[in-house]
């Protein structure tokens, strides 16, 4: 199963072991249990803190359980960890083991003081880079209060259990058999669900902070450059964000990052938030921003209000909140989503393995998105607005060349429709003739582009008719001492690269603005 490279670094990282760990498979006669034996047997022969066993009495078969050895640790994997979940396999391992996590103390303890017992179900594909993130945490919880079991499941290897819970999206996490969460989840979102008081206490803590010199929103690549080029400055700096890392956490491949030849963008945002940890930063994540007040007076304080009432102060501000995928907006799309509307091709494409699905819009994303699907599933359809599709010609030439791919232009996507569980077809209409047409799918992957995250600033800062800030040369918005940054301004081509160069633009500006504008009494 893994090579002697691979076998080299994890018998290095295994040597962090601070005290023995036990694996314990449930087996049946399939193949990929005899792969899971395989892996496990030559995880087991590369350090002696490591035993195996065989005779596991689980349901779900096959599966394994990483427990520290005289303890009862509810980390289980109902795959076979390779791809993206290979780290999540290495880390489980680790903490099983009693290395310490890379986790703030208090969040230690307040995952050890939860009350309750809960039983967390993960459904992921080995090919999701956003459902890392859910199995690391819940491991971890698992690893921290023995109250709390995990089990990480690969949707591809139990087809039975997606078809009866109809999962159809990538990862799809259940708590003590219900619904609990879709999408990329971190450890603060997952104990803001469970943990009831938490946003009272977060309230409180983050009401206490001083006066920042340089207050920053958003921590994407805009917002960490930021971070960066005002705390190199020796002023004080916050940044606060809902997600550090921003919409490269859902970007699989990065390529055209000048001086990084190749990268996945969950490696490159965890880069950000390390180069900015870096410095003296203060990091407030899992916040999300609700209102924007001017500063009474010059050299005054920028009022911002978070969604848990409580208000941070700045002597300038920094606005990079980024953007999110555009809804097509037409009657099923909301009704379907995580049930056949999927807006992640490389998380969800598995699920719908030899299925006919469709892609809504033809610019570099939507064709990109045919291209990975048209490996995976029995046929595609890409629907384009515009009389051609938009995307760079050698993307083009590929997607035509594959033989399980069709093309509609001049095509509106009029409705996306389903049997009241899930996602059964598309509707579009003709923009040439008018003719209706209707295409029996199980998926339809919407990308047609981006919409910024500015809808909380309306009334307060100046913005486009699309919605994004207006800033000037320099970053500056409308409001003095306020500036902005990224893929939410109206600066043009959004780009990773772009938005780090405007976020260090838009530090240097609030700079030499503190250093001009009096501090008001």
């Amino acid at each position: 199963m893994l090579d002697s490279t691979i076998q080299a670094q994890l018998k290095a990282y295994l040597e962090r072991l601070q005290q023995p760990i036990e694996l314990v498979a449930s087996l049946d006669d399939r193949p990929a249990s005899a792969e899971m034996r395989e892996l496990l047997t030559e995880i087991g022969a590369l350090n002696d803190k490591v035993s195996v066993r065989f005779d596991g009495s689980d349901a779900r078969r096959p599966s394994f359980n990483i427990s520290r050895v005289g303890a009862d640790m509810g980390v289980r994997f109902a795959a076979i960890p390779m791809g993206h979940e290979f780290t999540s396999l290495v880390l489980a391992l680790l903490q099983a083991g009693g290395h310490p996590p890379k986790v703030e103390a208090e969040v230690i303890e307040q995952i050890k003081a939860l009350e309750g017992d809960f039983v967390f179900e993960t459904y992921m594909s080995l090919t999701c880079h956003n459902c890392p993130d859910v199995v690391q945490a819940l491991n971890l919880m698992a690893v921290l209060n023995p109250r709390i079991k995990h089990v990480a499941i690969d949707g591809g290897l139990f087809q039975g259990e997606v078809e009866e819970r109809q999962i159809m999206a990538v990862p799809s996490i259940f708590l003590n058999g219900k619904p609990f969460g879709n999408g990329r989840m971190e450890i603060a979102d997952i104990l803001k669900k469970v943990d009831t008081g938490s946003a009272a206490r977060d309230a409180a803590k983050l009401g206490t902070k001083d006066l920042f010199d340089v207050l920053i929103v958003g921590g994407g690549p805009a917002g960490a450059a930021a971070a960066v080029y005002a705390a190199r400055k020796g002023i004080k700096t916050g940044i606060v964000a809902e997600r550090f890392g921003g919409q490269t956490l859902d970007t699989l491949g990065i390529e055209n990052y000048i001086s990084v030849l190749e990268t996945q963008g969950p490696k490159f945002a965890a880069a950000l938030e390390a180069h900015a940890r870096a410095y003296d930063v203060d990091i407030m994540n899992g916040q999300r921003v609700t209102a924007l007040e001017p500063a009474a007076q010059q050299g005054g304080a920028i009022r911002v209000t978070l969604e848990n009432g409580a208000v941070l102060r700045g002597r300038s501000v920094i606005l990079s909140t980024g953007a999110r995928w555009k809804n097509v907006n037409v009657p099923g799309e909301a009704e379907y989503r995580n049930k056949g509307v999927a807006y992640c091709p490389h998380c969800d494409g598995p699920l719908f393995k030899g299925k006919k699905v469709a892609v809504i819009g033809g610019g570099n994303s939507g064709v990109e998105a045919a291209i990975d699907l048209a490996g995976v599933v029995e046929h595609v359809t890409v629907v384009e607005f515009a009389d051609q599709l938009k995307a760079d010609a050698v993307l083009v030439n590929k997607l035509k060349s594959l033989p399980n791919v069709d093309i509609y232009t001049n095509a509106q996507t009029t409705e996306i429709t389903g049997d009241g569980h899930k996602v059964d077809g598309l509707v579009f209409k003709s923009r040439t003739d008018g003719s209706e047409h209707r295409l029996p799918l199980a998926g339809v992957f919407v990308q047609i582009g981006l919409v910024p995250n500015t809808e909380f600033l309306k009334g307060t800062v100046e913005l486009s008719k699309y919605g994004e800030i207006i800033v000037d040369a320099k970053g500056a918005t409308s409001l003095p001492g306020v500036f902005a940054a990224g893929d939410a301004t109206t600066v043009p081509f959004k780009q990773i690269i772009i938005a780090a160069g405007d976020g260090a633009k838009a530090a240097l500006s609030a700079f030499d603005h503190l250093i001009r504008t009096p501090v008001a009494a």
